[in-house]
């Protein structure tokens, strides 16, 4: 994983997380998305690096931005911007109350709430009223939210917090992502009445006749 958006961010693949960008605030013109999942059918589609790279984008856009990994599983974000797992969401949802543990990151506009202690039960966690606390806490302090969830097939996490937020973006590894797995996780998030926004292609072949316009 790399957050391409801050080491190379005249490359085309950092241009297309901008335009994923503008894609969303297109799409939420008359219902502004300020909480958005971001997962993916199976494991290794990509998820955590296209989350973690558009917080990135909307942050460089002037907008206050919090990202949160809810991958209680297998956690990545906290490594990606070299930050601490811990304290983080779980240690939120356990307690009463408190200030949320955010980290700043090398962003300015940017925020991290790190996943926390790894729990043994990660839906029941998400599936609480706590959590919609949370949820509200994280609101009040950002112009938008996003959240790393675990693969919709694999777990039910994703589709439980789907349900709570204004939106979820699924992520389709090119080459990677089996088609049955995609309808079945659309399927899946339809059930949970989850709003599912959108998709988004990852690990595409580079269209070559466009690189040159951007050096």
């Amino acid at each position: 994983m790399s957050l391409i958006t801050l080491t190379d961010p005249r490359s085309p693949v950092s241009e297309a997380y901008r335009t994923l960008r503008t894609n969303l605030q297109f799409y939420s013109l008359d219902r502004p998305i300020r909480t958005l999942v971001v997962t993916s059918p199976g494991p290794d589609e990509g998820k955590s690096t296209t989350v973690a790279n558009l917080a990135v984008t909307l942050a460089q856009s002037g907008r206050r931005v919090i990202l949160v990994d809810c991958d209680l599983r297998r956690p990545s974000l906290h490594t990606l911007f070299e930050r601490q797992a811990e304290p983080g969401l779980t240690n939120m949802v356990l307690a009463e109350g408190g200030e949320l543990p955010l980290q700043e990151t090398a962003v300015p506009g940017l925020w991290l709430l790190a996943s926390g202690p790894k729990p043994p039960n990660p839906a029941d966690l998400l599936n609480t009223h706590r959590m919609d606390q949370i949820i509200e806490q994280l609101l009040a302090q950002a112009d938008m939210v996003l959240f790393d969830a675990p693969p919709v097939v694999a777990v039910t996490d994703a589709a439980i917090l789907g349900a709570k937020v204004d939106g979820v973006l699924l992520v389709i590894g090119a080459g990677k992502t089996r088609r049955d797995h995609a309808e079945r996780a659309k399927e899946m998030l339809a059930k949970a009445n989850a709003r599912v926004v959108g998709a988004t292609l990852t690990n595409a072949p580079k269209d070559s006749t466009i690189g040159g316009y951007y050096g």
